[in-house]
């Protein structure tokens, strides 16, 4: 996590605890000649509109204010989607059941990506059913091998 990130984080959180939502990533990245400060937040029905703009203006005024950026930024404050990442211990216990797409950092049984119903998580490890043409694979995915996450929407 970088400094702006980590300051981010902690200008953001009061925010979201007063409105009863709950930060899912921040991403501060730069695309071509701009700087992108995104902040994704979400609550169990979902987020609306009016929840981004509230959240967006009141962290504007705090960033506004510290100055912790030292030059020009564009704050987008939105929904993860429906394919939201899993980043958190929560985030991996709330999918179990769902379908996910999962990236490793090296090869597990060949492969490095995996995409299937997400069956569980220890904390240590994460089993995904994953389906082969017409057969099922429960693949078992150490925790620290994980490079990336999501959830995946399918359509049937």
């Amino acid at each position: 996590m970088s400094k702006v990130t980590e300051v981010v984080e902690e200008l953001v959180t009061p925010i979201l605890n007063e409105n009863e939502l709950e930060l899912v990533d921040i991403e501060y990245v730069k695309e071509g000649k701009n700087w992108f400060l995104r902040v994704y937040i979400d609550k169990d029905n979902g987020i609306d509109i009016e929840e981004c703009g509230i959240v967006s203006e009141r962290l504007s005024e705090k960033l506004d204010a510290m100055d912790p950026i030292p030059h020009n930024y564009f704050l987008e404050v939105s929904s993860p989607g429906a394919e939201r990442p899993l980043k958190k211990e929560k985030d991996y216990q709330k999918a179990i059941g769902k379908n996910v797409f999962i990236k490793t950092y090296e090869p597990i049984d060949g492969e490095k990506a995996f995409e299937g119903v997400l069956t569980d998580y220890n904390g240590e490890t994460v089993t995904v059913d994953v389906k082969i043409k017409t057969r099922k694979k429960t693949v078992v995915i150490p925790f620290d091998k994980i490079a990336s996450a999501r959830l995946a929407v399918t359509f049937s």
